[in-house]
């Protein structure tokens, strides 16, 4: 089997798509005759690779993080190149991966439902969504929080080499929690009171060089003045 897969995170070999990618390749790979490829979606000048690799592929995987409900734009611009496919007799079955730092994968299901009709519109066969929540920052979580996470991915990446088709059983427990119990939301509620909700955040914008800037409102300024 001919594996194409393309990483539609803006921070590549860095992202944790990347590493969640790695798992689920190594265990595509653990079927002798199989074949895969990885092709970056933030390398844009790369746009006429991407095209040929879809048009040669045999199976698909596009795997992308969901920012506050949205794709990034480099992933919607490949999607919008793969235009010319829609209506193909021969385009590769195809199949996606969506992580975010959401807990509840409910927060994805709309996502999934659009790539749905994606794999329609395009005459794909539809080989269902992976779906994974709280994996923001998985590389900096301690071992034993994601052991079971990347058997799984690996678990699935190998079934997947051997049938052509995700694990169904494996897809509901990376999904899982669908929604938080009244129980998790009361103590999500709790943590936002403290210091330790916007920990992370404070982080990356320090990362960045904004954390001062954090309380700015530009275009209010801009509409006052």
């Amino acid at each position: 089997m001919k594996l194409i897969v393309f990483n539609g995170s803006p921070r590549g070999k860095e992202s944790t798509t990347t590493i969640l990618l790695k798992h689920f390749s190594d265990g595509f790979m653990a079927t002798e005759e199989n074949t895969h490829e990885l092709a970056y979606l933030n390398h844009v000048k790369d746009s006429e690779k991407f095209i040929k690799l879809f048009r040669e592929a045999e199976q698909v995987l596009l795997a992308f993080p969901l920012y506050d409900d949205v794709m990034p734009a480099i992933v919607k611009t490949f999607i919008e190149s793969l235009e010319p496919f829609c209506g193909r007799a021969d385009n590769p079955s195809i199949g996606f991966l969506v992580q975010s730092g959401f807990a509840e994968a409910n927060h994805s299901r709309y996502v999934e439902r659009y790539l749905e009709k994606l794999a329609r519109r395009l005459s794909c066969q539809y080989l269902g969504t992976v779906i994974k929540g709280n994996a923001n920052r998985i590389e900096e979580q301690p071992g034993w929080m994601t052991k079971k996470i990347f058997k799984s991915f690996h678990e699935l990446g190998r079934t997947f080499g051997k049938t052509g088709e995700f694990d169904k059983q494996i897809l509901l427990k990376l999904a899982k929690p669908e929604k938080l119990s009244a129980f998790q939301l009361w103590i999500f509620r709790l943590i936002l009171k403290t210091p330790l909700a916007n920990l992370n955040w404070n982080k990356l914008l320090k990362e960045n060089k904004t954390f001062e800037k954090r309380f700015n409102k530009p275009y209010v300024d801009e509409i006052i003045s």
